[in-house]
């Protein structure tokens, strides 16, 4: 990018945003959007994303149409945008009045919205695309661009129609955003989307501020009590964190435990009105609670650079989402604590969950039913004629869809695809929930190799996102106690991100590269951990 162009990205950021300095990494990434390309960045939590898309849209034509999972980080987006004196930015979601809605989009028409935020649920009405092209967007933003991908850790089938989308849009510049995706997750990011002319940003997934440690645990009772403990301990010392959960009755009890122990402390989960909920994202971000303990939603969008510590209270069910928690700590690049409390049982339990059969009797009604209909059916209608409940005929739908048997339509409504039998149709959809479900159960193993190594932890991380660390961290509890020892990389045939084949698993991509093993992540059955010798002299991987 020439120097010019550089400080004229500058000036806009001091000027506009009050950003005193812009990262290396992401005047590149301004650089591409700049060009016409469309755009996938990788950064970790707190590295300024936002910024990639929001300085740009300033300088170009048509508003942003920015797509994110969380209503409560587009307000945060929306409030912070404000705050700077940036304006023109407006919301559509379901939380609103139809008169707030409609405001907004009357704002889009009038060319007043340089940014508008939209959930993907938004997206399935025909009508909103239908306004949204007629205002011309510049760029078409996807937050949290891991949903879109079935090897993402927070798959969501919604985003499986954001590409219909862009096409309808006449294309406009995509830019993908995440703070994780190995190399797979960021291929079919790429290719779900429909992207053209990519550029990517990746930067190091390595957060050497963090302190990562876990705490082995044999009963729930004690693991509660170690959590609860730690939690208070760095509460009084005047710091504030997450203590992440897997139950919301385990957010209330812990955080009424903390409370008794003389810590500030609230709950936060999906149970609580939305007011609640608000008022709690609220108070954390203003001190007056130091410590959230929360499911897994809460975090995202939060603005708390000297966020000391997030606790674990159980293992959660991936690598990718531990790190994307872990991430909210320590952003402002001071030594923050990442802490799991880890009891075997818990990942037992998960992997026993995740152990459901496909859906096959609901899969063959829902794909009967559209076949005999005259035309689109809408949500109810389907479940009627199926026979199925709200949640049997959404898994069965989005099954359906992901293997190309059924399309969304016009106002969210779904039709069979021509040519596609019932049998067909359901063969092809037990498949890919079978292949979804032995991914998911690899990542748990995934987790638990973390959890129970006796080598470095920020090596295993790291390697698990296909980042090789050359030597121990020297500051994780196993290193510390002296168990971690270095961990080379291989020089033998196999190399970080090749693509391989095996003999019974098919094909996978090489995300770890050791001088006696490699982790492979295979297309049909996820991760999987491999002698080099074995593999070598038996000839199963080429």
């Amino acid at each position: 990018m020439p120097d010019k162009t550089r400080e004229e990205l500058q000036r806009v950021a001091t000027e506009s945003f009050g950003w005193e300095q812009l990262h290396a990494y992401q005047l590149d990434a301004m650089e591409h959007v700049l060009a016409g390309r469309d755009l996938l960045a990788v950064l970790p939590t707190g590295a300024g994303k936002s910024a990639i898309y929001q300085l740009p849209a300033l300088l170009l034509d048509g508003p942003a149409v920015v797509v994110s999972p969380l209503l409560a980080l587009q307000r945060d987006q929306v409030e912070a945008l404000e705050r700077v004196g940036v304006g023109g930015a407006f919301l559509v979601n379901s939380l609103q009045t139809a008169a707030e809605r409609r405001g907004a989009w009357d704002a889009v028409a009038r060319g007043e919205a340089r940014y508008l935020f939209l959930s993907p649920e938004q997206l399935a009405d025909g009508e909103a695309v239908e306004r949204l092209a007629a205002s011309g967007p510049g760029l078409f933003v996807v937050d949290e661009a891991h949903c879109v991908s079935s090897w993402g850790h927070d798959f969501r089938p919604d985003y499986l129609r954001l590409r219909p989308v862009v096409e309808s849009l006449g294309h406009p510049q995509v830019v993908a955003l995440t703070a994780t995706a190995a190399r797979p997750v960021r291929d079919d990011i790429i290719e779900r989307l429909g992207m053209r002319d990519v550029a990517e940003t990746v930067t190091s997934f390595d957060r050497p501020n963090l302190k990562l440690s876990v705490a082995l645990a044999t009963e729930a009772e004690e693991q509660r009590e170690a959590v609860v403990a730690r939690a208070a301990a760095l509460a009084a010392d005047g710091h504030a964190g997450i203590v992440y959960v897997g139950r919301r009755v385990d957010a209330d009890r812990l955080a009424t435990e903390l409370q008794r122990r003389g810590a500030s402390a609230a709950p936060y989960h999906a149970g609580l009105a939305a007011a609640r909920r608000e008022e709690v994202h609220d108070a954390f971000g203003s001190d007056d609670v130091a410590v959230v303990v929360a499911t897994s939603a809460f975090g995202m969008g939060i603005d708390k650079p000297d966020l000391r510590f997030v606790l674990h209270a159980a293992a959660p069910d991936s690598l990718d989402a531990y790190y994307q928690q872990i991430g909210r700590a320590g952003r402002d690049g001071e030594p923050a604590t990442a802490e799991l409390f880890y009891r075997p049982e818990d990942l037992h339990l998960q992997a026993f969950l995740t152990a459901a059969r496909a859906p096959e009797d609901a899969l063959r009604s829902v794909s009967k039913a559209l076949r005999a209909a005259d035309g689109p059916m809408g949500a109810r209608e389907l479940e009627r004629a199926a026979g199925l409940s709200r949640t049997a005929r959404t898994r069965a739908v989005n099954l359906l869809e992901q293997v190309g048997a059924l399309r969304t339509v016009r106002r969210g409504k779904v039709a069979h695809v021509p040519g596609v039998s019932t049998a067909d149709a359901v063969r092809a959809a037990v498949e890919r929930a079978e292949e979804h479900q032995s991914l998911i159960r690899s990542r748990l193993e995934m987790m638990r190799g973390y959890s129970e190594t006796t080598g470095c932890r920020r090596q295993f991380l790291l390697g698990y996102f296909g980042e090789h660390l050359s030597e121990p961290c020297g500051s994780c509890d196993r290193c510390e106690a002296g168990t971690a020892r270095t961990r080379r990389a291989s020089s033998g045939p196999f190399e970080l991100e090749a693509s391989v084949s095996h003999d019974e698993w098919g094909d996978g991509i090489v995300m770890a590269v050791e001088e006696d093993r490699i982790t492979v992540l295979f297309e049909a059955v996820g991760y999987r951990t491999l002698s080099v010798e074995a593999v070598t002299s038996s000839g199963v991987l080429r």
